[in-house]
């Protein structure tokens, strides 16, 4: 059975490029026949930066509860939250003690995070560590995860076959990355040559799956675009309009080149307003499935289920790992 794994942070709100880039393949790959998928709210990962402890509790919850709103099911699914499971952190210095600083210091977003700054946590150096720890505890064969994460991926993969070439080759299983489609990157509405962030400070930048329809429409409305005025494909040259026409086309199933069709010989107030009703029509129903799931009885009860099940797994692998580095008793 092929094993899947990947995780979220729960720091703010889940934008559409979360859920457009990699929810939704997380709810596929949940589908597939001979499949075991591990879905996981990241937590140790979001405290690299400080965390109010109350607001970091309800924002777990959050991301748990949107994990399944969009579809995962967790009689399908794991489903759990990472600091309930002890074998990552203990896994994690294991593999600590295996990386290089120098391809820590190459991380790309080690690079954007730490710019400018004197010092930074040391977690935020390791992270990269821990995310890898995540993947192999549990023999994963592939991960969804955005473009972004590439880098984070081959580390990880670099950190298996280390390990298996000193300590055996069944040490760890090397996973695959399994990246975004060809377009499905969404990119910030003010500034479409950045990737939407849940950190940017201009909350229209991205559209929140939480959002009311009147944020929705502000923030599609305010859009960057062109002056060209045109409803046209072109990343380069029209890179504002080009990641609407990414978003409609990955909301609707329309083909970038059906849209060129419709809206030839419109502009783009028409376009936008359509977006606008597209967006807010596929939202719907995760923002009601959500509220029904965040405040119901059970959530905590799936979380914790979900916990000692990959408990179990991991106690197995952390047990091989240790024996093969001559650790424990």
């Amino acid at each position: 059975m092929k094993r899947i794994f990947s995780g979220v942070q729960p720091t703010g709100n889940i934008h559409i490029g979360n859920y457009l880039g990699a929810l939704i393949q997380f709810v596929e790959l949940q589908d597939e026949k001979d499949s075991e998928c591990l879905y996981c709210v990241v937590d140790e990962h979001a405290i690299t930066v400080p965390q109010d402890p109350k607001e970091l509790r309800q924002h777990i919850l959050d991301v748990a509860s949107l994990y399944m709103a969009v579809g995962i099911d967790p009689k399908k699914s794991i489903v759990f939250v990472q600091s309930s499971v002890p074998a990552h952190a203990e896994l994690g210095w294991i593999l600590n003690c295996c990386a290089n600083t120098g391809e820590l210091f190459r991380m790309t977003q080690f690079k954007a995070k730490s710019q400018g700054k004197e010092s930074v946590g040391a977690g935020l150096l390791t992270y990269p560590v821990l995310m890898a720890a995540d993947i192999l505890l549990y023999d994963v064969d592939v991960v969804p995860v955005g473009n972004d994460q590439k880098q984070h991926i081959e580390l990880t993969r670099d950190l298996a076959i280390r390990v298996n070439s000193h300590y055996g080759k069944d040490t760890f299983v090397v996973p695959d990355g399994r990246f975004l489609k060809a377009g499905a990157r969404i990119m910030a509405l003010d500034d479409p040559t950045a990737k939407m962030s849940k950190s940017a400070k201009n909350e229209h930048s991205r559209i929140s799956l939480l959002d009311p329809p009147s944020k929705i429409k502000k923030s599609i409305m305010r859009a960057t675009t062109d002056s060209e005025g045109s409803v046209r494909f072109d990343i380069e040259n029209k890179p504002g309009i080009s990641n609407l026409m990414n978003i409609y086309s990955a909301f609707t199933g329309k083909t970038v080149q059906e849209l060129e069709d419709e809206y030839a010989g419109r502009g783009y107030g028409d376009f936008k307003k359509d977006l606008v009703e597209v967006t807010v029509s596929a939202l719907s129903p995760i923002q009601e499935r959500y509220n029904a799931i965040r405040n119901s009885d059970g959530l905590i009860d799936v979380l914790r289920e979900g916990g000692e099940r990959a408990d179990a797994i991991a106690k197995k692998t952390l047990k091989r790992v240790q024996d093969r580095f001559g650790l424990g008793l």
